[in-house]
């Protein structure tokens, strides 16, 4: 009853808005992104064996609606942790909603389906190929550092809450006047687990910190290359039993259209 009810009121909540948009003239825009890492990191969990993978997808978006695809390809094999040179270990498929409220709030409303290949060995002991759902809302604040709050409930495979938050803030500095079409991005973000017990962990406290730089270089009017480099550090007892201190980086390529 969980999963439907949850489902229920997603699918509602997603045909508000496309009722609201439904007269607009379709107009549709978005981009395509590839990028090399020399590691696969997600909620401080090491995806790849620390081997370097390809991330890569596409988001469309029209009357407030976006529909993304993302996939993440090992590069190099890891025979102790069961990741295969070649081979994808993640699909996301995400449909969201997003509405400004206010000048100053915006809402989006969405769901995210995790397809993930945990490999041979990781920290919740998972063991091969899976795939979960999350509902989600975020909340982003117009205003100092840009401030927003992210509410994810894994309604799928998680036995407890399923609950998981994040607390971003973030600036964007233009550069232009010292280097020509480039931007630089300064960002953390604080994240919150309680109980999402299925791909996080059965416990209560805070998870991670995690602080992020990168540069936007505008190759062209839609094309922009993008170093990153992320740091990441488990905060609480619990998270520290399944997750290291880590650091990854990559460069990015952006097509915007």
């Amino acid at each position: 009853m969980k999963k439907w009810s949850v489902l229920l009121v997603s699918v509602f909540l997603l045909a508000a808005g496309f009722v609201s948009s439904a007269q607009a003239k379709i107009e549709v825009e978005g981009d395509v992104y590839v990028g090399l890492w020399d590691k696969y990191i997600w909620r401080g969990f090491d995806q790849s064996g620390s081997k370097p993978t390809i991330q890569g997808g596409i988001d469309l978006s029209t009357n407030g609606w976006t529909l993304s695809y993302w996939g993440n390809w090992q590069l190099s094999e890891d025979k102790e942790e069961g990741y295969e040179s070649g081979e994808s270990n993640e699909t996301d498929i995400i449909l969201t909603y997003s509405h400004d409220v206010t000048d100053w709030l915006n809402v989006t409303v969405g769901d995210i389906w995790y397809a993930i290949d945990f490999g041979t060995k990781d920290g919740l002991n998972r063991d091969g190929s899976v795939d979960t759902n999350e509902v989600f809302g975020i909340f982003s604040f117009d205003t100092l550092l840009s401030p927003s709050v992210k509410i994810a409930w894994d309604w799928d495979k998680a036995d407890e809450d399923g609950l998981y938050f994040t607390f971003d803030i973030g600036h964007t500095f233009d550069l232009s006047q010292w280097v020509p079409k480039t931007a630089l991005n300064l960002g953390a973000e604080l994240s919150y687990n309680l109980h999402s017990d299925y791909l996080v962990g059965d416990y209560a406290g805070f998870h991670d910190y995690e602080l992020y730089v990168s540069l936007d270089y505008a190759l062209t009017d839609q094309l922009t290359l993008s170093p990153t480099f992320w740091f990441t550090s488990p905060i609480c007892s619990a998270a520290k039993d399944t997750i290291d201190t880590e650091t990854t980086g990559a460069i990015n390529l952006t097509f915007a259209f």
